[in-house]
């Protein structure tokens, strides 16, 4: 059972109002050192660790968004399965719970196998693509790449594939990624645009990070007026973004991982924790920052649970 609680994450100075949000489904302890600790050495002698999963909703009315047209729109963010924070059978709760919502949308965010040193147990690629694949929704299954799926991909480092062995992983499970792609969907009559951006970490070479990204080009398909919603793995497109977009939804900063009164220390964002979690309002702009589901290098997460979103716009 949620109830209602004030809007989460960092909103930056000048965000002209804070939408709605709800609670977790459970309260966030704080772990004592002693627990923590023995967390950590579970880990590293391959002891087992069942994480928390948690839903966390925002209901948010855009100005560009029509009134008499509510969507809600479940995400799973940055699973990096095989990881402490996300064995298998995690993954599947997360999809059993989602499902349990009924979204009229999911989007898969990317990020989708563990990395760093404390990986319990790495499946394939086609393994987790499988799992996602029991998720359902009237308006389909979206998914985007994130990062980490391009890193993970030595070919498409070196110039040599165009898009990461993850992709054809999901298409051979029935998820075709979107890649600079627009998708024209059916709701209630109306018609709702989806965008799914390429990622802007896409590619590690000589020591800096490119993106194969492009904004401009994925949304210019929009037709003037028409609702519309952007899947970007990293937020920090989110300046970039026109007025027009109704929302944009993004994962890849787990929210710090470790989160305490709104704040992160670590940030893998250029803009820290201006995008780090949460729900943001610029100039009448709307983006969604999902916490996710895994962990990436350290494995711990302290104020920031594992989570599903799900984002209600009416």
């Amino acid at each position: 059972m949620t109830t209602e609680a004030a809007a989460y994450g960092g909103l930056t100075a000048g965000a002209e109002s804070r939408p709605e949000a709800l609670a977790r489904t459970a309260p966030a302890r704080r772990p004592g050192r002693r627990r923590l600790l023995g967390w950590l050495g579970a880990h590293r002698r391959g002891g087992t660790h069942e994480p928390r999963l948690e839903l966390v909703r925002y209901r948010l009315a855009p100005a560009s968004w029509p009134r008499d047209l509510p969507l809600s729109i479940a995400i799973i963010a940055d699973p990096h399965a095989g990881g402490p924070q996300t064995p298998m059978e995690h993954l599947a709760r997360a999809v059993g719970m989602t499902n349990a919502l009924r979204p009229d949308l999911v989007v898969l965010l990317g990020d989708y196998l563990a990395d760093g040193r404390f990986v319990a147990d790495r499946p394939a690629m086609r393994q987790v693509a499988e799992i996602l694949a029991g998720l359902h929704a009237p308006l389909g299954v979206h998914a985007v790449l994130g990062n980490h799926d391009w890193w993970e991909c030595p070919a498409t480092q070196a110039g040599l594939r165009a898009l990461p062995e993850a992709a054809e992983a999901f298409a051979a499970a029935g998820l075709p990624v979107m890649h600079n792609e627009l998708r024209r969907l059916s709701h209630r009559g109306r018609e709702v645009w989806l965008a799914g951006l390429g990622s802007q970490w896409a590619y590690r070479r000589g020591g800096a990070i490119y993106g194969a990204h492009d904004l401009e080009g994925t949304l210019a398909g929009i037709p003037d007026g028409a609702p519309s919603i952007l899947l970007a793995h990293e937020p920090d497109i989110f300046p970039f973004v026109p007025e027009h977009v109704g929302v944009t939804l993004s994962g890849h900063t787990h929210g710090g991982q470790v989160r305490v009164r709104g704040y992160s220390p670590l940030v893998p964002s250029r803009y820290g924790n201006r995008y780090a979690y949460g729900a943001v309002v610029e100039e009448g702009r709307h983006l969604v920052v999902s916490g996710g589901i895994g962990n990436s290098a350290l494995p711990i997460r302290v104020g920031m649970p594992p989570e599903v979103t799900l984002v209600e716009l009416a």
